[in-house]
């Protein structure tokens, strides 16, 4: 069960000369859909509640206790959807929403050390719909369970004023643990380490603004089958967020820096775990760029040097390694592919892609 919010500060107030009470139903909130909510996200959150949570959704603050840390750092972050959520409610499939915004949380605390231990959401609706509720939390849950995170609370939040017709935001705030000695700062990357890749599932969620400026965001639009991809363009534009941390997690000591690749691309992401003296040097032709950044690029007409500014390109996750440790992790991860080095630091951008 999560907190509803009224977002209205309803009052008594007179109207033609009358002492007229409003309702929560008149002005637009409904408290009986509301409840009716509550008691449908319970289904999915109790799910991924294990003991460590002595206070969960229900009580006005989630509770959790981790044990068996000598000296633990706590890591967190907060991030939205974006617009992804507009292809969702052209389709009315919102069943994988949920998944990327834990996946995307997942994957940034990751790239410190950090695994995570629980998660938070927000919903944000003009008008409660429980159905399409129960759709969102039950992707939050299933990325949850998969990542081995609690969903311990969250806001549901009914705002007629702020949000019209389908409309909705979906955020999320997700805390993860991990010993000071293993944190991934200050590993000591220096020219000669190798850089690898992990393939992303497409679009995760960013560049969204440009993709459905390009491809189009009515339904005829979404629903047009490309050859090239193999499905329908909403279709590729809803695969969710990818999780590397399954991958990641028994490689963590190998490895001297993680980028996660969102919005900014290779461009503004790799340099976030550099120090100042290097540059990461990436060939591209060791990977294929996928076909839906293909057809983004050839549709709009979009310059080389912006598409990987906006988009992940195909590349989800960077992991930086020395070379005898990036050997092991390519035998112990075998899709992870080399596709670049770190080079010392002449002048200019930290980032050349050839």
């Amino acid at each position: 069960m999560q907190l509803i919010a009224i977002s209205d500060n309803l009052s008594y107030h007179d109207l033609r000369g009358g002492h007229i009470k409003d309702t929560y139903a008149g002005a637009g909130v409904d408290i009986n859909s509301a409840s009716k909510s509550k008691e449908l996200i319970k289904q999915y959150a109790k799910a991924t509640l294990g003991p460590q949570v002595l206070a969960g959704p229900g009580f006005f603050g989630g509770m959790y206790e981790f044990k068996g840390y000598k000296n633990p750092v706590l890591v967190s972050s907060c991030d939205g959807v974006g617009t992804k959520l507009k292809i969702a409610g052209v389709l009315n499939k919102h069943d994988t929403i949920g998944i990327d915004i834990v996946n995307h949380s997942v994957n940034d605390i990751l790239t410190s050390g950090a695994e995570p231990i629980f998660f938070l959401d927000y919903i944000a609706m003009g008008k409660l719909s429980p159905g399409k509720i129960t759709e969102i939390v039950k992707g939050l849950s299933t990325a949850c369970l998969e990542a081995g995170c609690a969903l311990i609370g969250g806001e549901t939040a009914e705002m007629p004023g702020l949000y019209h017709g389908e409309d909705y935001d979906l955020a999320g705030f997700i805390v993860g643990v991990v010993e000071k000695e293993n944190m991934l700062i200050n590993r000591g990357i220096k020219p000669g380490d190798v850089i690898l890749g992990l393939a992303s599932n497409g679009l995760h969620t960013n560049g969204y603004s440009l993709a459905r400026k390009v491809l189009g965001e009515s339904r005829e639009s979404l629903d047009k089958y490309y050859p090239e991809l193999g499905q329908t363009a909403g279709e590729a534009m809803l695969v969710p967020h990818r999780s590397y941390l399954k991958e990641i997690k028994p490689n963590l000591l190998l490895i001297k820096g993680l980028a996660h690749i969102t919005g900014g691309g290779l461009t503004d992401n790799v340099p976030r775990t550099l120090p100042e003296d290097v540059s990461a040097r990436f060939e591209t032709k060791n990977w294929e760029i996928p076909p839906l950044f293909q057809l983004i690029q050839k549709t709009g007409g979009i310059d080389r040097e912006e598409m990987f500014h906006v988009f992940n390109m195909g590349i989800g996750m960077v992991i930086i390694a020395g070379t005898e440790e990036a050997g092991l992790i390519m035998k112990n991860l075998p899709e992870a592919k080399i596709i670049g080095e770190i080079i010392a630091r002449q002048s200019g951008a930290q980032v050349i892609i050839e």
